[in-house]
């Protein structure tokens, strides 16, 4: 696909989230040049927030569907390598918020509300914001948003208690699933709370951005799955990785238009009765991390399947370790860094996205628009008052 010329992707309508895939690696450089540029700006802004606040100030990561798994996806890296001294970091969808705002937002904890959006135009986005203003009493707004012409970010901009931090303009995917617009924003917040220093990060990024060109160059390696008899794919990980899962299926769900079944679970919860799901017809994924102590219990489950000789492939993503599995690998070898869960994630991301592309196109779907009935849309519309009422 990644070879493929424009018309020919055209012609299976695959054109637009081939090339979304594609150029991550170069908006994941853009994304920390952002991060550069605005870093006083972002420091200034929490700094302030905190002299106001004078106690523990709640973080809320939240969006719906892809960006509420921003959110899922680094809060484990940020509670170990983030400020857990001045913040507690939680991801709640906007979904949750605008439904049941009283089990969601605190009146009396300070409280900044991350909020993560492609278009920001989604009724549940801009919902979600009004009911922290409303409920918090100290609320601040911090907005990490694809579109510069979105409401988040128009609102946002006329705000005093808020940041608005906009991501490179090709983030804004014009394909229906969400690919570097999941990736940017997951990497800038990652910039932003993690306590790091500039250095550090910008050798993270350096090295994704060689991981992700490999995903591009080893599409080869990727595509033998379509010969395969498959019907159902499971994606498993531990920490940040075991968010990043549900985010991994759903690209599978959402490009296939719900053809192929697909299961998330961390490594071990899955054994708890998920297992249940694997039949002779089923992938099994397994981003590993590259902790070690955690390493061990993502290879031992994965080694567990294998062993029960009932899935049609097993196979681990993720860097080469001390320890590795047995079965089928698909490991990275062009950084000799190990990475932390939160950022390898944007790599793994990356294989998922391709396969998701690749899986699609084997059903005979189009992923540019894989919904043919139109009951699902790139940005949600309004369902009478209930995604954008307020309680009084």
């Amino acid at each position: 696909m990644f070879e493929l010329s424009q018309v020919e992707l055209a012609k299976m309508g695959a054109s637009i989230t081939t090339r979304e895939i594609k150029q991550e690696p170069e908006l994941w450089e853009e994304t920390l040049q952002i991060y550069q540029q605005h870093q006083a700006e972002i420091v200034s802004f929490l700094d302030n927030v905190k002299d106001q606040a004078q106690q523990k100030i709640r973080v809320i990561f939240t969006g719906a569907g892809t960006s509420q798994y921003v959110g899922d996806t680094i809060v484990p890296y940020l509670r170990k390598y983030g400020n857990t001294a001045a913040y507690s970091f939680e991801s709640i969808g906007t979904t949750d918020i605008v439904s049941a705002p009283e089990e969601t937002l605190l009146f009396d904890e300070p409280t900044i509300l991350v909020s993560f959006a492609r278009s920001g135009n989604s009724p549940e986005s801009v919902a979600a914001v009004n009911l922290a203003e409303k409920n918090v009493k100290n609320i601040y707004h911090l907005m990490i948003t694809c579109a510069e012409s979105g409401a988040l970010a128009v609102n946002g901009k006329k705000a005093a208690n808020t940041l608005v931090l906009l991501m490179p303009e090709r983030s804004n995917d014009g394909g229906f699933a969400m690919t570097g617009s999941f990736s940017c924003m997951t990497l800038a917040a990652l910039l932003t709370f993690d306590q790091g220093d500039l250095r550090t990060k910008t050798s993270y990024v350096t090295n994704l951005r060689d991981l992700g060109h490999e995903v591009i160059a080893r599409e080869t390696e990727i595509q033998k799955f379509m010969g395969l008899d498959f019907e159902r794919i499971i994606y498993l990980g531990s920490g940040s990785l075991a968010g990043l899962t549900r985010e991994a299926q759903l690209k599978v769900l959402e490009l296939t238009a719900g053809k192929i079944a697909t299961v998330f679970d961390s490594s071990m919860g899955f054994r708890h009765g998920p297992k249940s799901f694997v039949n002779e017809k089923t992938l099994v994924f397994d981003f590993v991390n590259n902790d070690e102590y955690t390493r061990d219990y993502d290879i031992d489950v994965m080694e567990e399947i294998k062993n029960d000789q009932i899935a049609l492939k097993a196979m681990t993503i993720g860097q080469i370790g001390q320890r590795n599995f047995s079965g089928d690998k698909f490991e990275f070898t062009k950084s000799s860094e190990a990475l932390p869960d939160g950022y390898l994630a944007l790599a793994d991301i990356m294989f998922a996205q391709t396969l998701a592309l690749l899986t699609s196109i084997k059903i005979n779907n189009t992923p540019d628009t894989p919904s043919p009935t139109g009951t699902v849309n790139r940005v949600v519309k309004e369902i009478g008052r209930a995604s954008c009422r307020e309680r009084v």
